[in-house]
């Protein structure tokens, strides 16, 4: 992988978190190349490219995904400003930070 947010994802991933999930997070960036990750009961799969189904898709830039996984925008002031745009199980989003915690 050559995204480092992608990258950091990867190491904070909570497979713990993940038990019994089913679910596919497709990342639509305006600024880098697409990716998806398939979290599957406490597995994770990143790929790179578009998901023939996604569970949800999140389209914004990388360092809107940076901010909110810091911790430093709110995920849900994001998506009612605009920079952050969510298609599908919207409410799978809200799972990110559980799945992927900042330690």
């Amino acid at each position: 992988m050559d995204n480092p947010i992608i990258d950091k994802l990867q190491q904070r991933f909570d497979a713990e978190a993940a038990t019994g999930m089913d679910d596919v997070f497709q990342f639509n960036f305006s600024d880098a190349d697409d990716y998806y990750l398939v979290v599957k009961d406490g597995s994770l799969d990143v790929q790179q490219g578009e998901h023939d189904d996604p569970s949800v898709t999140l389209s914004m830039t990388t360092d809107t995904l940076k901010g909110v996984m810091n911790g430093e925008i709110n995920g849900m002031t994001a998506f009612m400003t605009g920079k952050l745009k969510a298609t599908g199980n919207v409410m799978l989003a809200t799972k990110l930070t559980s799945l992927f915690p900042n330690r």
